[in-house]
């Protein structure tokens, strides 16, 4: 009876951490790309205020623009602000439960938001 009883122990416990390491690398891929779709936003430079007046400041439109097409581009969803200072951006990603589903839990969502500016050197 002790010996069964610490077999399940050691299924439960084993399904944790494998689950644990697919959110693990769930959110890790989630705020990759949220970084690099922040960073392709925060390119979109308002060109006019830059030559005009040397200020260093973001098209809000191009830099929304321009970070959802990196998202489509990696076949990802998320929401994307930006203003004249920064772009954010929101990654949400569903996956499949590895073991899951065995509990009635046959995904695993993670969000991951990252923010970037521009910078001129």
């Amino acid at each position: 009876m002790f010996g069964l009883f610490l077999i399940v122990v050691v299924l439960v416990l084993a399904g944790t951490m494998i689950e644990g390491g697919n959110a693990m690398s769930a959110r890790g891929h989630a705020t990759d790309i949220a970084q690099q779709a922040a960073r392709a936003g925060a390119n979109a430079l308002d060109l006019t205020a830059l030559r005009t007046d040397g200020v260093v400041r973001l098209d809000p439109a191009a830099a929304r623009t321009t970070a959802t097409t990196y998202l489509t581009q990696v076949g990802e969803t998320g929401t994307v602000t930006a203003t004249p200072t920064q772009v954010t951006v929101t990654v949400t990603l569903t996956r499949p439960g590895i073991l899951t589903p065995i509990l009635g839990l046959a995904t695993l969502t993670v969000h991951a938001t990252a923010t970037a500016t521009p910078v001129t050197s």
